[in-house]
C-alpha cells in the first residue's frame, strides 16, 4: 500500500506541481485513513481491499474522525484527499469504487474574512523598531514583508519566495507563481518599493541576486513561522485582536480595493483565486460594512414607532 501512496504522492508534486505542504496534506488524510481501517477491520489495507470498501467503512471513518473531535474544515479535506486517491488509482491501477463518491463532506461553514483597521497597520511600523531596537535591520525587514502583503495582496507563501532580484529597481509589477503553479501579475505601489528598498539597503545578506529576499538572522531563509512570530509579537505589544496574523494583511488588501470600487473579476486575478466564489466571500464583507453605515445614517434606520 505504501507503494500506491507514494505513487499518488509523486503524481501530485511533478504531474500536479502541488506544493510540498499541500502534498504532504493529502499524504497525511490517506494515512490516516489506512490507519482507521486497519483498527477498524482488524487487517492491514491492502491495494486490492480498495476497490471493495462501501459506503459503511468510509461513513465508520468519518464517525471516527468526529469522536476525535477533528474539525468539519479538516474531515472535509481528509474525505477530498480521499476521493483525489481513488480517482488516481483508478486511473493507474484500473481500481474503481463508486462508493467513495456516494459519502456526503461535512457542512463547512464559510467564515467571513476579517480586515485590519488602517490605524492598526500603521501602528506596526513603530512597535516593530522597539521590538527589534537590538537588530534595526530586522525591523525594516518585518515592515517590508508587512507592506508587501499589504501593498501587493501577497500569500505569506508567495511573499517568502521572492529573490532579491525581484525587488531590485523598484519595478512597476511582479510575476507571482501562486498555488497550483498559477501564474499572475499584481502592481507594486511606490510605498512597497520604498519599505523594499530600504531593507535591501540595511540587510547584510541582500547581495546576491539570486538569493531568497526575505533572511533570518543567521542569513537562512525567512519561514512562514518567523512572520507569524512577528506577527504574534506585534499583537502582543499592540494588544492586537486574535485574528490580525499574515494573512489577515491579504484580507485587508482586498477589503480595501473591493471598497474601493474593485470589481470582483479584478480582485479574483490579484488575488489568485481559481475560483470567483472565494472571491465573492469579500462581497459579504463589503456588505456588512454598508449595512453598518445604513444602520446609522438612513433616516428610515432611525425610525421609532413609539413615537407615532
Amino acid at each position: 500500500m505504501n507503494e500506491v501512496v507514494s505513487d499518488f504522492i509523486d503524481y501530485l508534486l511533478n504531474t500536479k506541481n502541488y506544493s510540498e505542504h499541500t502534498a504532504t496534506a493529502y499524504e497525511t488524510d490517506i494515512h490516516d485513513f489506512i490507519k482507521f481501517y486497519s483498527n477498524w477491520s482488524s487487517n492491514d489495507l491492502l491495494p486490492a481491499d480498495l476497490g471493495k470498501l462501501d459506503t459503511f467503512c468510509f461513513r465508520a471513518w468519518l464517525a471516527d474522525r468526529a469522536r476525535r473531535n477533528l474539525e468539519h474544515k479538516s474531515t472535509a479535506r481528509a474525505l477530498s484527499s480521499l476521493r483525489g486517491f481513488y480517482k488516481f488509482i483508478g486511473k493507474k491501477y484500473n481500481i474503481q469504487n463508486d462508493a467513495i463518491g456516494l459519502i456526503s463532506s461535512p457542512k463547512v461553514p464559510r467564515k467571513l474574512s476579517k480586515a485590519i483597521e488602517t490605524s492598526e497597520f500603521t501602528d506596526m511600523k513603530s512597535a516593530l523598531a522597539t521590538i527589534d531596537k537590538k537588530n534595526p535591520w530586522v525591523a525594516t525587514r518585518d515592515w517590508a514583508l508587512l507592506t508587501l502583503l499589504f501593498g501587493c495582496g501577497l500569500r505569506i507563501s508567495e511573499a517568502l519566495s521572492l529573490k532579491v532580484r525581484d525587488m531590485q529597481n523598484a519595478p512597476t509589477t511582479l510575476r507571482i507563481i501562486g498555488k497550483g503553479q498559477k501564474e499572475r501579475i499584481v502592481p507594486v505601489l511606490p510605498a512597497v518599493n520604498e519599505a523594499i528598498a530600504k531593507y535591501i539597503a540595511d540587510c547584510p545578506y541582500s547581495g546576491d541576486p539570486d538569493k531568497p529576499l526575505f533572511r533570518s538572522v543567521k542569513g537562512l531563509p525567512m519561514s512562514a513561522r518567523m512572520a507569524e512570530k512577528t506577527v504574534e509579537n506585534l499583537r502582543a505589544y499592540l494588544q492586537l485582536p486574535d485574528y490580525v496574523t499574515p494573512h489577515a494583511l491579504r484580507h485587508t488588501f482586498a477589503t480595501a480595493l473591493l471598497s474601493g470600487g474593485a470589481d470582483l473579476r479584478s480582485l479574483q486575478e490579484l488575488l489568485g483565486h481559481a475560483s470567483l466564489s472565494t472571491t465573492q466571500l469579500y462581497t459579504k464583507v463589503n456588505m456588512a460594512e454598508i449595512n453598518n453605515i445604513y444602520a446609522h445614517a438612513h433616516p428610515f434606520a432611525k425610525h421609532d414607532p413609539n413615537n407615532e
